[in-house]
């Protein structure tokens, strides 16, 4: 039994680590609102797009906190509009939350399950005079709205019982075009918060629904359905963003006025907000729909397919959002943040390999034509279990273009003519000695020559080293794959600020398609999602859905730069 557990079942408080863990330890206590139950949590997805970066902070509150209590959580799909709602974004929620590390054994719902009881809950009300059935037109119903010298007004407020109860069940049969009526809540007219003055809780909707078809026409609004999901399903605390803050006491009232089983507690925290990145599922799945990405999983969105495809971990994206804390106040966290997070990990468990993106041969004209030799190359030097793997080596060579220049500038310490000894990584010790060109006077070859003595690039003499450390790759051996180097996808580091449209905020350098760069013989088998530090280039993955062994592709994770660094 872990420590957290055994303090709540000896009703012993553990250690706070913000507010939400403070008042449920407050309402655990013995004398709590809820001493002597389990904490029940849920996290209230609505299948009408993927689940992005965002989302991952109320996940890992809600699982989170079920976890750090003993308690549970349940994943429900919060289905009540059917507008935007598809099956396929059902299972793409729950693929992401499993690949997370969550689970919520035999705990799935969906809200549509409940409408039947939400419209015996809503004719209860109306019944108690606590709704009415509403003419207004959404023009009149901003009319007469009010503001915060003047009430709202309704001419229909006074509606008896019975006539309201008739149009209900009328609304619900289908007689009315959208618009028509709405039930309304009956609360108070002159309320300083909005959200009291007498909200909307059904509205007629002919739409088609994803899983009860057209058995319904009308739907309740989120902020009736979603406290009766919580009472219907006994969660003791219903979590959640920062913005339903002023609907916690029309949440509270449809908790009190209707016949539930439970009264669960609302607690809101800030949202999780990134630079260089929207957030809003109508602005993603417009991004999809028009063609400006790939798909959902396109490795630029912060879809938690697009980042699993790009080559982020579990880990990574719980550590990015669980060391950015909880709290009230709104704030937005650097994108780096997130790609240190990423490079720590993979910094410890991704295999390291080399591989040459932009590739130029090289050739050593004092090694043997023909002749090969193999290295055996640490695999991860973070990871002693992680062993070695062979790299061949021959006379005939593949480096990074950039690793040569003709005319050296000022401090370069790279390959040129009569340039420093240079290594190559694990190698040997190698002198740039000219280059052949084509007609253009394109640089086709080097040429160097290597030092026998220097194996596994160390003077014999112990004489020093002025020249870098180059990698690179057999070309007897070497396995040929596309590379995508993938960058922010908006170059605006506030895309949704403001009256700008996002689309103008777009990068167009967010995605570089490389052919013919040449890997490592080891790399040949390489499976999709599958990720490899290649030395001095960064982190990248073999793509999911692209990728297979004699056709490989890779993705960039993340480079090598760091500006988080201690």
């Amino acid at each position: 039994m872990s420590e957290d557990i055994k303090a709540v079942t000896e009703n012993e408080a553990p250690e706070s680590q913000n507010f939400i863990h403070q008042f449920i330890q407050e309402d655990i206590a013995p004398g709590g609102r809820f001493a002597g139950m389990q904490v029940h949590t849920r996290f209230p997805p609505e299948p009408n797009g993927y689940l992005h970066i965002g989302h991952c902070k109320a996940l890992i509150i809600d699982f989170g906190t079920a976890e750090k209590f003993g308690g549970i959580c349940n994943l429900r799909m919060d289905d009540t509009n059917p507008s935007k709602e598809d099956e396929e974004y059902v299972e793409a929620i729950k693929e992401d939350i499993r690949w997370l590390g969550f689970d919520w054994d035999d705990r799935f719902y969906y809200a549509s399950d409940y409408f039947e009881r939400m419209y015996d809950c809503a004719v209860e009300l109306i019944k108690k005079g606590l709704a009415y059935v509403c003419e207004l037109t959404p023009e009149q119903f901003k009319e007469y709205r009010g503001d915060v010298n003047t009430p709202a007004r309704s001419p229909w407020r006074d509606r008896p019982v019975e006539e309201s109860l008739d149009l209900f069940a009328r609304m619900r049969a289908g007689e009315f075009p959208e618009g028509k009526y709405t039930l309304r809540a009956k609360i108070d007219l002159e309320s300083g918060n909005f959200n009291m003055r007498d909200p909307v809780i059904y509205r007629i909707n002919h739409t088609s629904h994803h899983r009860q078809g057209d058995k319904w026409c009308i739907y309740p609004m989120y902020d009736f359905a979603h406290p009766l999901e919580d009472a219907f399903e006994g969660i003791t605390h219903s979590l959640c963003s920062l913005e339903f803050e002023n609907h916690r006491p029309l949440y509270d009232w449809v908790i009190v006025n209707c016949p539930v089983p439970a009264k669960p507690r609302q607690i809101e925290f800030a949202r999780l907000g990134i630079n260089y990145t929207v957030m809003s599922k109508r602005k993603l799945r417009k991004l999809v729909e028009e063609g400006y990405v790939s798909g959902w999983d396109d490795p630029r969105m912060p879809t938690l397919c697009g980042l699993r495809r790009r080559g982020y971990t579990p880990s990574a994206i719980r550590n990015f959002t669980e060391r950015n804390g909880v709290s009230k106040a709104a704030s937005t966290v650097e994108f780096g943040f997130l790609e240190h997070c990423l490079r720590e990990d993979l910094n410890d468990h991704a295999q390291r390999a080399m591989a040459v993106l932009r590739p130029v041969k090289l050739t050593i004209t004092n090694y043997p034509e023909g002749q090969s030799e193999t290295f055996a190359v640490e695999n991860n030097p973070n990871d002693p279990q992680a062993g070695t793997r062979p790299v061949t080596f021959s006379r005939h060579l593949y480096v990074e273009a950039d690793d040569f220049l003709e005319t050296p500038i000022p401090k370069y310490k790279r390959l040129y003519p009569e340039g420093p000894e240079c290594r190559l990584k694990g190698a040997y010790l190698i002198q740039c000695t000219g280059c052949v060109k084509d007609e253009q006077g394109n640089v086709t070859e080097i040429l160097a020559t290597y030092d026998p003595e220097s194996k596994g690039g160390n003077p014999a003499d112990g004489r020093k080293v002025k020249g870098a450390t180059i990698h690179w790759v057999d070309a007897a051996t070497a396995v040929d794959a596309q590379v995508r180097l993938y960058d922010n996808l908006f170059a605006d580091e506030n895309p949704d600020g403001g009256d700008k449209d996002f689309l103008e905020c777009l990068n167009p350098g967010s995605l570089e398609v490389l052919e013919g760069c040449k890997l490592e013989a080891s790399l040949a088998n390489a499976q999709p999602s599958d990720r490899f530090q290649f030395l001095r280039l960064g982190y990248f993955c073999a793509d999911s859905k692209d990728s297979e062994p004699g056709k490989l592709v890779f993705n960039r994770s993340v480079s090598l730069k760091d500006g988080f660094k201690k």
